[in-house]
Order: structure tokens, then C-alpha cells, then sequence
């Protein structure tokens, strides 16, 4: 196994531990975050919020600023991406065990990569290729009332059904109208946890980076959205803000093109995961020497600034927490995992897309992997 490998530790507070916290507090009962108990609970999930970035950004933000102590972060959990960390938000599991093990990832039965996020078909049921049990569906057993408020456009997306069963949709397009969406659900008699999806400043972070002039006035927006949200919380009434990874910038002089080494290349039938995160599978025939051959072939030319590893070094080492059987071959063979300001791109794909993306993230950097935990209303200390 590569040496020094980076890891999370078990006993440290990540986001899979979020949503059961919450309903455990609207239950009573004690939990991983120490959250006292409440009658209702809001999650606000800031898609590509890291710690990092609103540390940088304090000036636009100056009430979540105020709720930022030191001790207000929490890991997202590897790998750092929108699929894996919002699946084990809402599940509590890791990606071993839920079963999004990454942005793209390959699907056994049919030998095909598939797009986590969307690409769901008949090879990729939601109610089965997500392996686990949500959080809105435990709630659901106790009378808790379960809602998801995002976007319109996702509404019925497979990823929504995949990792937001059991909770009831309330579709809201604007920041504004999501937050609207989230007190009239306070307002409603009963128990309750909601999860509020912000997606606004992820995407703009791909377009046009974190660092551009337009997030920044989106994560003023956020600011002064939330601010008022919270003005209106009662006795009894938890939020919670986090994300599910940070993001770094990427320029383009910063891709790293693969596919041209025939040696690198030899018996790779898939290259899954991220431009990051790489999962490379490998002909199921392919000899062990020839296997090897290939790992051996990537930790020459990327082991300077990337984590290259085989499946099952990753598993020893914890990546991917508890593994299922039925998980592991979704996993990739070898995995590459950058740890330099870089992003892979195969280099046999004209004019791939892509590339134009800025904001990027997946692997191990604290920028990626550290993210806010901000408690507010009946959840601050």
C-alpha cells in the first residue's frame, strides 16, 4: 500500500451524522452532534460550501460568519462528491454501504458507466441500486413529518428518489422560495424535519470558479436569505447548515491528459469517478503481472501528485467506510486520487466539455473535504 495515506478519523463528527442527528433531536433522544431536543429540525445543505471558501468570503457573509467558530466544521467524507455526500446525509451510511461510490460509477450487470446524479435507467433502479434506508423514512415510522425542498428540476429526478425517499417534495426555484417553503413546514402543526437543497453555488463554481465575482454575490444572497429564515425561529425549531464538499479551482493549465500510454492504458475498459477522483476498471481477464503493470505504470508518472492505489488498498484504508459485497465492484480497480491543484481529463475525447469546468473537487484536499456546521435557532450553544 502507497505510505501516508490520508484518512478521517472514526470518532470525528462527518456529515452522514447530520440527518440522524436531527431526528434523533425531534425524537428526544441523544445523538452523535449533541443537538438538544427540538420539536422540528431543518438540514440547509449548500451544495460546494467548504470551510475554506466561507473563511475566505467572511466579509460577504456576515451572519453565517458569526455563527463560524473553529469548532464549526465537520468532513463530508470521501469521495467528495454530490452524489456519494448527499446519499450519506440522508442515509447516515457510507458509500460502501449505500452504494454511490462516486459522480460516475460503474454498473456491474450491464458493464456500463453510469452518471450518478442523471443517469438513472432501468439498470439503475433508485429504490435499489441506493442500498440504504433514508432518514425521512425512519422518520416516517415515528409520525415525524418528512420534507425536501429543492429545485422544481429535480422534483422527480432518479437521484431524488434514489436518496430522498420518504420525504414529501415541495418544489421552491428561488433561494427566497425555499426558505418560504421551509417556515410554512415550521408553521405546520407536529413534528417535523426538512432538508433545504441550495444548489446555486456549486454550479456557478464549475461555470466560473469559487473565487469569481458571481459566487460571491450568490453566497450574499444565501447570507441575507438566511439570516431572515432565522429571525423567524421559534422555541423548539433546530437548523442545522452544511454542505456536502468544498471546492477548489482548477485552471486549465492545470489538466493532466491521460490515455496515450499504451502500458497505463493496457486492459482499462472504464475510467468512472472524476476528473479528481479517478476509477479506472480493468478487464476482469486481465493477468495479475498485467494488473500490476498498469498500477505500477500510474504511480510512475502520478505518484508525485496524486494517491494511486488499488481497490482494495482503498477499502483496508477506509476510504469508502464499510464495504458491501454487493458495493465492491462498482468500486474502481485502481483508484487515483489527486492530492496536487490538478484534474484528469482523457486526452481521447475531442472536445470534451468538460474541461471548461473551473470548480472542481472529489478527492482528498481539506479545501474539498472540510466543510461548515453551523447551528442556529434551537440548535445553538
Amino acid at each position: 500500500m502507497p505510505p501516508m495515506l490520508p484518512a478521517t478519523r472514526s470518532d470525528e463528527p462527518r456529515l452522514s451524522d447530520v440527518l440522524p442527528s436531527c431526528l434523533a433531536a425531534v425524537r428526544g433522544e441523544e445523538n452523535r452532534l449533541g443537538l438538544p431536543a427540538v420539536s422540528k429540525a431543518v438540514v440547509v445543505l449548500v451544495d460546494g460550501l467548504g470551510a475554506s471558501a466561507l473563511r475566505q468570503r467572511t466579509g460577504h457573509a456576515r451572519f453565517l460568519s458569526s455563527r463560524f467558530t473553529k469548532k464549526a466544521t465537520i468532513v463530508s467524507g470521501f469521495p467528495t462528491t454530490t452524489a456519494a455526500s448527499l446519499a450519506s446525509l440522508t442515509t447516515g451510511a457510507s458509500p460502501g454501504e449505500h452504494g454511490l461510490v462516486g459522480y460516475s460509477a460503474l454498473v456491474p450487470a450491464t458493464d456500463k458507466v453510469a452518471n450518478q446524479l442523471t443517469g438513472w435507467g432501468p439498470d439503475m433502479e433508485p429504490s435499489v441500486w441506493q442500498r440504504g434506508t433514508t432518514v425521512f423514512e425512519r422518520a416516517a415510522e415515528s409520525s415525524i413529518d418528512a420534507v425536501a425542498i429543492g429545485p422544481r428540476r429535480y422534483e422527480s429526478s432518479g437521484f431524488t428518489h434514489a436518496v430522498l425517499r420518504g420525504a414529501r417534495y415541495v418544489p421552491g426555484d428561488s433561494i427566497a422560495d425555499r426558505f418560504d417553503a421551509a417556515r410554512s413546514i415550521l408553521d405546520a402543526p407536529g413534528p417535523s424535519i426538512s432538508y433545504v437543497y441550495v444548489p446555486e453555488l456549486d454550479m456557478t463554481a464549475h461555470a466560473e470558479g469559487w473565487q469569481s465575482d458571481r459566487w460571491t454575490h450568490l453566497l450574499e444572497e444565501l447570507d441575507s436569505a438566511v439570516q431572515s429564515f432565522v429571525r423567524t425561529l421559534r422555541a423548539g425549531e433546530g437548523v442545522l447548515l452544511t454542505a456536502d464538499h468544498g471546492v477548489i479551482d482548477v485552471p486549465s493549465t492545470s489538466h493532466v491528459l491521460f490515455g496515450d500510454d499504451k502500458t497505463q492504458m493496457r486492459g482499462v475498459t472504464h475510467v468512472a469517478g472524476e476528473p479528481r477522483c479517478l476509477q479506472l476498471h480493468l478487464d476482469r481477464t486481465l493477468p495479475t503481472d498485467a494488473r500490476q503493470a498498469v498500477l505500477d505504470a500510474w504511480r510512475a508518472t502520478e505518484g508525485d501528485r496524486a494517491w494511486v492505489l488499488t481497490r482494495d488498498e482503498a477499502i483496508e484504508a477506509g476510504w469508502f467506510g464499510e464495504v458491501d459485497d454487493e458495493v465492491r465492484p462498482r468500486i474502481g480497480d485502481i483508484i487515483v486520487a489527486a492530492s496536487k491543484n490538478i484534474a484528469y481529463y482523457d486526452g481521447r475525447k475531442l472536445n470534451d466539455s468538460a474541461r471548461r469546468m473551473v470548480g472542481q473537487h472529489g478527492s482528498w484536499n481539506s479545501d474539498e473535504l472540510i466543510v461548515p456546521l453551523l447551528r442556529l435557532g434551537g440548535f445553538e450553544r
